[in-house]
């Protein structure tokens, strides 16, 4: 909801920007950022602890050579995302991982310009 976007804006420095609402260069980004709306809606998490946690990762990343562009910067949002999922017991690293590569596999097997849709077998090696 509106309401929602313009509180993590207020709370989340650094959102890539078009006047008041957020931009994405590419779906997932805007899907990773849908997850975490929801998932402090949910109360998962505070704003207050999700923008502590991104700055963190960020800093990790300059540490390691981010560039700091802001190209990467829902790398470190998505990065974020996982690491709070996993900290707060929403769901275990192996979970995320075996659903990363179900992914994978689902893509590898679906046809360009047609939407992804994952299968129990994607689950599999």
């Amino acid at each position: 909801s509106a309401p929602q976007v313009g509180e993590v804006l207020a709370a989340v420095p650094g959102i890539p920007c078009a006047g008041e609402a957020p931009v994405f260069a590419e779906p997932w980004q805007a899907q990773a950022f849908a997850m975490a709306l929801s998932l402090q809606q949910k109360g998962v998490f505070t704003w207050g602890e999700w923008a502590a946690a991104l700055g963190e990762e960020i800093k990790r990343a300059q540490a390691a050579g981010d560039p700091d562009t802001g190209a990467t910067y829902y790398h470190h949002w998505l990065a974020t995302l996982e690491r709070m999922v996993t900290q707060k017991q929403v769901a275990t690293r192996d979970v995320l991982e075996r659903t990363s590569h179900a992914w994978e596999h689902a893509a590898q097997r679906t046809p360009h310009g047609t939407p992804i849709v994952l299968r129990p077998e994607d689950f599999h090696d």
